[in-house]
């Protein structure tokens, strides 16, 4: 049933189609602002060590906030999918900046009063949901904009997820150590001024955003032209979609990806230090909190990199790549990462690069298989896949790390088994990807016979809305 406000002022949908000649170059920044912001998720790892010294808790309670944000990252994204679909980015785009925002704010009141569970709150469930609704909105209005180069269009807007923490990183570790790092008070202040900034930079997003105008029809076969391979002409529908082996294949080569890299990420200074503990070459907190942010712009530059390569090589082939390489360089980093630094960092960093690739990749992926009719929602099924993830990897990594402290290893020895896990799902991974088909087309959308039915929503998106 729809309200007052799907019809009138500036949330409705109708409002937030582009006017003629609107040049579709000026959506990308919209989607970057809204992704720059929600991807301070990714230096969570600088808060850990803080909050374990001024809360008394553990890596793996230090843990808890970051994985039950990427819970609620996928799970919000899958339930709200549709409703981003039908109300517009504009709208989804203000719920993530309430929502995000909200966390961080509800999390510095809980430092402050020194309340564990209130920070798992804020940041993790409150936070978390507006990640989900943040993360999906820019990319599905990104791929109506680029049917040429979707690899690359959702490669820009998640380049800027995973290139949150480069700006995060250095950013929350100068507030801490200015505002006073293992005290309460300071953390929390850190954290205030994340909730106040990213807002004013995310409402940059909300009123920048415009869907395609019908005029963009027209323009949009102009576009597909010249690229023949780029043109889908079928649809299916989120609720056929998940009815698909071709969608739980790609929910496991999904899930094992982002297994394998978020684990590293999540535990990432610590890990590099712990790593070569012991060793004639030991690495420092500073130099660590430098890795950090290595990481970040290797996760950043893989979503672009990467993703758009796989317009020219194809989805399958990259994927091939992210899990089959990325096995070898952890069996690296088992085998010999201890024994250099560079070595141990670059490996890293290309494991790191292909894990944000993954996540660019896959909506492109998606629009190939099911094409664009609900591409969106049916990426917010999907990003279930990263909930799990989100949990397993920091939990695999954590656990083990932990038991291991308490049986009074170091060094390599802490991460051991952990690598030995990654490799294996990363196998797991690439089998899946090799199992992918095209989707049997009795789950296609029948098209109507004026051509304007749900086989051809992808392009008459703008002009229903601009109907009602």
């Amino acid at each position: 049933m729809a309200t007052v406000g799907d019809k009138v002022g500036f949330l409705a949908r109708e409002r937030q189609v582009a006017p003629p000649g609107w040049n579709r170059w000026l959506v990308p920044p919209a989607a970057l602002a809204i992704h720059l912001s929600i991807g301070q998720a990714y230096a969570w790892s600088v808060f850990k060590t803080p909050l374990e010294k001024s809360l008394g808790i553990t890596g793996t309670q230090s843990a808890l906030p970051f994985q039950l944000g990427i819970v609620m990252l996928g799970l919000s994204a899958a339930v709200l999918g549709t409703t981003v679909e039908r109300r517009g980015p504009r709208w989804a785009m203000l719920m993530s900046l309430l929502a995000f925002c909200s966390g961080l704010l509800i999390s510095a009141a809980g430092v402050w009063a020194g309340m564990y569970w209130v920070v798992v709150v804020g940041y993790g469930l409150i936070g978390g949901i507006g990640l989900g609704i943040g993360y999906i909105s820019p990319v599905s209005t990104l791929i109506k904009w680029f049917p040429d180069r979707p690899g690359m269009a959702t490669g820009i807007a998640i380049m800027g997820f995973g290139g949150g923490a480069l700006i995060a990183s250095p950013w929350s570790i100068s507030m801490l150590k200015a505002f006073g790092e293992e005290t309460t008070t300071g953390i929390s202040q850190a954290f205030l001024v994340h909730g106040l900034v990213y807002a004013v930079f995310m409402s940059l997003g909300v009123l920048l955003i415009r869907l395609p105008s019908p005029e963009f029809t027209a323009e949009k076969e102009a576009l597909l032209k010249d690229r023949p391979k780029a043109t889908v002409a079928f649809n299916v529908s989120a609720n056929n979609a998940i009815k698909t082996p071709q969608f739980w294949l790609l929910w496991v080569v999904l899930c094992f990806n982002v297994t394998a890299g978020i684990g590293i990420l999540e535990k990432a200074s610590p890990m590099l230090v712990g790593f070569f503990d012991g060793s004639p070459t030991p690495i420092t907190v500073t130099a660590a909190s430098g890795f950090v942010a290595l990481l970040s712009a290797a996760n950043m530059a893989g979503r672009f990199v990467w993703s758009s390569t796989s317009d020219v090589v194809g989805r399958k082939n990259i994927y091939r790549v992210y899990l089959g390489v990325g096995a070898l360089l952890y069996l690296v980093l088992l085998t010999v990462g201890s024994t250099s630094t560079p070595l141990f960092v670059v490996a890293a960093m290309v494991i790191l690069s292909f894990y944000g690739a993954g996540f660019a990749t896959v909506p492109a992926y998606l629009r190939d298989l099911f094409g664009t009719y609900q591409v969106g929602a049916i990426h917010g099924r999907l990003l279930t896949a990263w909930s799990v993830a989100g949990v397993l990897g920091p939990l695999i990594v954590n656990a083990i790390a932990d038991a291991g402290k308490s049986a009074g290893r170091t060094g390599p020895d802490l991460y051991a088994t952990s690598f030995y896990i990654m490799i294996s799902l990363l196998v797991v991974g690439f089998v899946a990807n090799e199992l992918i088909r095209p989707v049997d087309p009795r789950f296609h959308e029948p098209a109507a016979e004026d051509g304007a039915g749900a086989g051809a929503a992808g392009t008459q998106d703008s002009e229903s809305v601009v109907k009602k």
